[in-house]
């Protein structure tokens, strides 16, 4: 079972769900002293690998956590649909029951979670389902019309090619059509937003009161000089919403009238959904095979500057190298089985041991296979390999056909000295739907490409002074990923420490 643990010691458990018509992935951390609460999390735009709220900011919520990724085919999708194709929603909505019957709860037990684009899923999900929990940070009501109008590659995925106008009027009409059939009128419903949120005027306030009825609808109404858009909304907020979900959590529902406090039961059989997580964990160790290395050979001495990786691994889309818990990079397996990798720059001289395991198209990973060797003295001419998969080199693809044109970074050069403390990246990425960006295998963000093949993205932080190796990425319309390379730069000018980009490791 695939598990990491966060800063604070939670423990997170990785599975792909299945049973549906799209394969569904999603993280889970169980609750904390046997609270008998589910939180389902729902993901905004431009969140590292389209997981919202999964750094560490629900760490001290009592409540078991489930995140899923909104990432259907490459694209986000509102977690509704792929060419009005719903089983995709359906999907999503089988993987909360499974969980919510493997916890042996009901939906009065668990708070649908989101903000923007989870926001709009939190209060679908929690509408028609029935759930009797939903917080909705600035949500969009009008989610046809929204993504034509600014996301229009998630619209084609969504709508159909060319976001046909009967389409955007049909998922349009999804949201207020819930709400004003009072489909789920017993809900404790937490919506927020602000007149300083640049979509409030067309994607809520507009159907607020559709609300009247309902026995427990909030309207948190934040407004402050301090609040310039959309996003800021919700920083400004978030003690004050994760507070309103522990409340929750222990079956208290912030309201005027009686409430109930105490929802723990520390001893119980966790059996359920132990059998879950370990049927539908994203690692296959048995029933998919771990990658076959044969170069380099067990504890060889190569020259640093001339490792390459290669072998075979049947049934997989492709392979993924990383060393001391940091990500080095990935290679597509070709159709015949077999992979090679480089890692595009000297290794450090002595002894290694990386780690090497296979993904399936469907997500699935392998189990792991250490590759252990020594880097020796560097062999002169001796460069980056070129060839089906081999790694990519700053500003080229490289692939069966040699270079490609592909995702190149503009800015910051190569070993260029930044005046920090922010930092633009910029690029040309023509044939990708999404840029994405690492630093010592930490996902830090991703940007959209826009219509004409160009991108920038600003992370928003200050950034440590000294140096940074960035890896950027590229993503298909197909969710495969492209390697760019390795940016090293420097930062002058900035405090030092760890940059940090708040809560949510994007924009929305």
């Amino acid at each position: 079972m695939s598990t990491k643990k966060p800063a604070a010691g939670r423990q997170l458990l990785t599975g792909i769900d299945t049973s549906g018509a799209f394969p569904v992935e999603y993280r889970f951390a169980h609750a904390k002293g046997g609270n008998r609460h589910l939180v389902v999390v729902f993901a905004n735009f431009a969140v590292p690998q389209d997981y919202g709220w999964s750094n560490g900011v629900f760490d001290n919520i009592r409540a078991n956590i489930l995140w899923i990724r909104d990432r259907f085919d490459g694209m986000n999708s509102y977690y509704l649909c792929k060419g009005m194709d719903f089983s995709l929603e359906s999907s999503v909505a089988g993987l909360i029951f499974n969980v919510m019957k493997a916890l042996d709860l009901t939906p009065d037990d668990v708070t649908m979670w989101g903000g923007s684009k989870g926001g709009s899923a939190a209060l679908y999900y929690g509408m028609r389902y029935g759930f009797r929990n939903i917080v909705s940070i600035v949500p969009q009501f009008l989610i046809g019309t929204y993504v034509q109008t600014i996301h229009p590659k998630v619209a084609d995925f969504m709508l159909g090619e060319g976001a046909p106008l009967q389409n955007v009027r049909a998922v349009d009409a999804l949201l207020p059509d819930l709400v004003r059939a009072r489909t789920n009128p017993r809900a404790n419903i937490y919506l927020l937003s602000s007149p300083q949120d640049e979509q409030f005027p067309t994607q809520v306030e507009p159907f607020l009161g559709l609300f009247q009825g309902y026995e427990n609808f909030n309207f948190i109404f934040s407004e402050s000089p301090f609040i310039t858009d959309h996003a800021l909304v919700t920083r400004r907020n978030v003690p004050a919403l994760l507070g309103i979900m522990n409340l929750l959590a222990d079956g208290i529902a912030p309201r005027f009238g009686h409430v109930r406090n105490g929802y723990e039961q520390p001893d119980r059989d966790r059996s359920a959904i132990d059998s879950y997580l370990k049927a539908t964990s994203v690692v296959r160790g048995v029933d998919f095979p771990a990658p076959v290395v044969t170069s380099p050979a067990a504890h060889q001495e190569v020259p640093r500057n001339a490792v390459r990786f290669s072998g075979t691994a049947a049934g997989a889309a492709r392979v993924v190298v990383w060393e001391h818990g940091k990500y080095l990079g990935q290679t597509d397996v070709a159709a015949d089985g077999t992979w090679s990798w480089e890692l595009g720059r000297s290794w450090s001289r002595g002894k290694h041991a990386a780690k090497v395991y296979a993904v399936s198209a469907e997500g699935f990973q392998s189990a792991r296979v250490e590759v252990a060797f020594v880097g020796g003295d560097e062999t002169a001419g001796a460069g980056p390999v070129s060839g089906p998969g081999a790694q990519a080199v700053p500003g080229m693809l490289m692939g069966s056909g040699g270079a490609s044109a592909g995702p190149a970074v503009l800015t910051p050069a190569a070993y260029e000295q930044v005046a920090g403390p922010g930092v633009v990246f910029t690029g040309v990425a023509p044939g990708t739907v999404q840029v994405l960006f690492r630093e010592q295998g930490q996902m830090l963000g991703a940007v959209a490409v826009g219509q004409d093949g160009r991108w920038s993205w600003d992370a928003g932080w200050a950034w440590a002074a000294g140096t940074h190796e960035v890896d950027v990425v590229g993503l298909d319309a197909f969710g495969g990923e492209i390697p760019v390379g390795r940016v090293p730069f420097a930062v002058t000018g900035a405090s030092v420490g760890a940059p940090t980009n708040g809560y949510f490791g994007g924009a929305f």
